[in-house]
């Protein structure tokens, strides 16, 4: 068992936190295999190849364990398809008669691409391959998702299509809204975000981001959603400008940024939703602002005794904020 503070957050980190290096490795094998058989089917929809991504925590280095899902954007080709979007960012795709390959996947009695039936297809089409016939794979909302019997984890799989530059220049993902239209993403954004914010903090923030979402999945307070609290760390870093190496100097302020933040709005970083925190209700706000500025408190006190070189005391404090589970001293 550790006997100072900075020993006491790597074992946190290594042994609960972060994903274990040789089981991200065996996932990425895994992702880029499941990838190549994709990129194989025949009689299936064209695909942009130079298009498909990866997305999500998993691809951004955000994730915490249990390693559980991870998520892949199909690209396909539009092949004289064409997309409109309402007042309110809905998107339909209209596809013409002449397009054999999307025709057969329109609205019944219209002329517009059903991601549904696009998403059923992925599934029907991955239930086909030998190493999959004893998977679970169905479809859930906007994803094809296939659990494997193999693995800890499952894969999301989202077709996707990527759009002309529209009259600023931008270029987007175009996603099932997981009710039969579409919907605009960019993954892109997030990623270079992560890796930009982490680069101007010497490499230290992925630590820290990795630390708070251990802490709001606690059931210590209502859950803010991972997405959320990932982008309420990079805008305080951002405007921080610097991270320090050792995790445990930057929790008191980051808590107390989300004890004020989580009543206001949260921008969406890709510019497509105008807030990110509009699912919390203000009882609910108020309990996480609560448990975040008891727990500045609560850092603060254990940062003094960790000066003090009662790292006993530290620690004993950390695993009030962090539970039972934070390594012991001794």
């Amino acid at each position: 068992m550790p006997i100072n503070v900075t020993a006491a957050f790597n074992k946190f980190q290594k042994d609960l936190v972060n994903l274990d290096p040789e089981r991200t490795k065996n996932a990425r094998v895994s992702r880029d295999w499941l990838l190549s058989k994709i990129n194989g089917f025949t009689g299936f929809f064209p695909l942009y190849t130079e298009k498909h991504i990866y997305f999500g925590s998993f691809a951004r280095r955000t994730k915490i364990r249990p390693l559980d899902d991870i998520d892949i954007m199909i690209a396909l080709m539009a092949v004289g398809c064409t997309y409109s979007e309402d007042l309110s960012g809905n998107i339909t795709i209209n596809v013409p008669d002449d397009c054999d390959a999307y025709k057969a996947y329109r609205h019944t009695y219209g002329n517009t691409l059903n991601s549904i039936k696009v998403v059923n297809e992925f599934v029907r089409k991955l239930s086909s391959v030998d190493q999959y016939r004893s998977s679970d794979i169905k479809r859930n909302q906007e994803a094809a998702v296939l659990n494997l019997k193999s693995y800890d984890w499952a894969f999301d799989i989202v077709p996707c299509l990527f759009t002309s530059e529209d009259s600023q220049g931008r270029t987007f993902y175009i996603i099932p809204d997981g009710s039969g239209n579409w919907k605009k993403t960019d993954p892109r954004k997030d990623r270079d975000r992560v890796t930009t914010i982490n680069t101007a903090c010497s490499g230290n923030m992925l630590n820290v981001l990795r630390l708070l979402k251990y802490w709001q999945r606690r059931k210590t307070m209502p859950s803010m959603g991972s997405y959320l609290i990932e982008c309420m760390v990079l805008n305080y870093f951002e405007q921080n400008g610097s991270c320090s190496q050792y995790q445990d100097m930057e929790l008191a302020s980051l808590f107390d940024y989300i004890a004020s933040k989580i009543f206001h709005n949260v921008p969406d970083p890709k510019g497509i939703q105008a807030n990110l925190n509009d699912k919390l209700s203000w009882e609910d706000r108020s309990k996480i602002s609560n448990k975040a500025a008891a727990d500045a408190l609560i850092a603060r006190e254990a940062r003094i005794a960790e000066s003090n070189d009662d790292h006993k005391t530290s620690i004993n404090k950390w695993r009030q904020i962090f539970g039972g589970d934070f390594p012991e001293y001794g």
